[in-house]
């Protein structure tokens, strides 16, 4: 979900904002869907893109592009599912 307003935001562990992740992944300092793998990430993202409107393809294509660069993926080599 692309972050637009401050809203979108996740949130640390004290409850401030985190402009990195948005709010449906991110909550109290945790990722919302722990042990997933990136490759199930990115499934879920779909589905959720295309609930909202976007075509399979446009919503494989950007989450395809987006999630394995997020910081979250970054040792996703070594370990794939989330710390």
């Amino acid at each position: 979900m692309p972050i637009r307003t401050a809203e979108d935001c996740g949130s640390d562990a004290l409850g401030s904002r985190s402009f990195e992740y948005c709010y449906h992944c991110y909550s109290g300092g945790k990722f919302t869907d722990e042990g997933i793998t990136m490759q199930e990430k990115i499934e879920k993202n779909v589905k959720m893109a295309m609930q909202r409107g976007m075509t399979e393809n446009e919503a494989r294509k950007t989450a395809q592009s987006i999630i394995p660069g997020l910081r979250r993926w970054s040792r996703q080599g070594h370990e794939e599912a989330v710390r």
